[in-house]
C-alpha cells in the first residue's frame, strides 16, 4: 500500500505564548527600555533649559562669547574647541560601529582595536569637558554685578570687552584673561574712575552700553564677580551656569560610565570571553548605550552652543 501523507489542518495558536517573531535578545531589549527612559529624562532637562532661556532671553549669555578658549592658543576662538570635542565623540561612535561589525564576523583582534579607540575617544572628551569646566568656573575677563543683580562687563572705546586685569593694570600691562588673580571691588572702582574712556556693557541679546559718566555711580554700588558657580555668573544670568553644570555634568557622568563599561568589555574581549561564548552580543549592547550618549550630546551641543 502506498504511503500517504497526512496534512494537519490545525492552525498554530499564536496567542498561546512562546512565540518570538523577531527573536529579540533579552539584554538588548532591556537596554532599549533603559535608553527610552533616559531619553525622557534628558528631554525634560533640555525643555526646562529652553523655557528659562526664552523667559530670560534678554540677559541670557551668548555661547560664542562665553566658550572662546582653545588649549595652547591665545585669543578668542568662539566654539572651536567645543566643535572639536563634538567631532571626537562622534568619531568614537564610528569606531564603536566598526567594533560591533567585527564582532559579528568573530574577528577578535579588530574588535579589540576598535574598542580601544572608542575608549580613547571617550577619555579625550571627558578630559576636554573637565578643561572647559575649569575655565568656565575660574572665569574669563571678570564682571560686576549691579544692585538689580544684572551683570555688566567693561568695554573699551572700540566696544571690545576688557578684563579686570586690563582695567586695573592698564591695557599694556594687564592680561586679557584674569582667572589667575582676583580683584577687590575697591580696586575696580578706583581703576574705572581713573579711565574716562571705559564704558560698561550688559551681556545678552539685548545688551546695553552705559557711558562712563553714567556708569560711575552704578559701578560704585556694584560688586566684583569672577567666574561662574551655582549662585553667580560673570557671563550673565546665573541660571545659565546652573543648567550648564547640571546638564553637561549629567551627560559627562553618562560618558564616564560608558568609558568604564567599554573598558570592562574591552578587557573581556582581550581575555577571549566572548570568543568562547561564540558571539559578541555584549559589544553590541554597550554599543547601543554609547550611540545614545553621542546622540544626546548632539542635542546638548545644539541647545547650549548653537541656538
Amino acid at each position: 500500500m502506498a504511503a500517504t501523507s497526512t496534512i494537519s489542518t490545525e492552525k498554530e495558536n499564536v496567542w498561546g505564548g512562546g512565540n518570538r517573531p523577531f527573536g529579540p535578545e533579552y539584554g538588548k531589549l532591556m537596554m532599549w527600555f533603559f535608553l527610552l527612559s533616559d531619553a525622557l529624562t534628558f528631554s525634560g532637562f533640555l525643555t526646562a533649559y529652553g523655557l528659562m532661556r526664552f523667559k530670560f532671553e534678554a540677559t541670557w549669555p551668548i555661547a560664542e562669547k562665553v566658550f572662546t578658549h582653545f588649549p595652547f592658543l591665545s585669543g578668542d576662538h568662539p566654539l572651536l574647541y567645543v566643535a572639536l570635542m563634538t567631532f571626537i565623540l562622534i568619531m568614537s561612535s564610528v569606531t564603536m560601529v566598526l567594533a560591533v561589525h567585527e564582532g559579528h564576523l568573530m574577528n577578535k583582534s579588530k574588535v579589540t582595536m576598535w574598542m580601544f579607540l572608542t575608549i580613547i575617544g571617550g577619555a579625550i572628551f571627558l578630559g576636554s569637558q573637565a578643561w572647559e569646566w575649569y575655565h568656565f568656573i575660574m572665569g574669563d575677563k571678570g564682571a560686576i554685578q549691579m544692585e538689580d543683580n544684572r551683570i555688566a562687563h567693561f568695554t573699551n572705546p572700540e566696544g571690545e570687552t576688557i578684563s579686570l586685569s586690563q582695567l586695573v593694570h592698564g591695557m599694556e600691562n594687564g592680561h586679557a584673561s584674569n582667572h589667575d588673580e582676583t580683584f577687590t571691588t575697591e580696586e575696580v572702582i578706583a581703576a574705572f574712575a581713573a579711565n574716562q574712556e571705559i564704558s560698561v556693557t550688559t551681556p545678552g541679546k539685548e545688551s546695553i552700553t552705559i557711558p562712563h559718566n553714567e556708569a560711575l555711580s552704578i559701578v560704585k554700588s556694584a560688586r566684583v564677580v569672577q567666574g561662574a558657580n551655582m549662585t553667580e555668573n560673570e557671563y550673565g544670568n546665573p541660571l545659565f551656569a546652573n543648567f550648564f553644570f547640571f546638564i553637561t555634568g549629567f551627560h559627562g557622568f553618562h560618558v564616564f560610565s560608558g568609558v568604564l563599561i567599554n573598558f570592562i568589555i574591552f578587557y573581556n574581549v582581550m581575555l577571549g570571553t566572548y570568543e568562547r561564548r561564540g558571539h559578541y552580543d555584549m559589544v553590541e549592547k554597550v554599543g547601543l548605550y554609547w550611540h545614545f550618549v553621542d546622540l544626546v550630546w548632539v542635542f546638548v551641543f545644539t541647545f547650549f552652543y548653537l541656538v
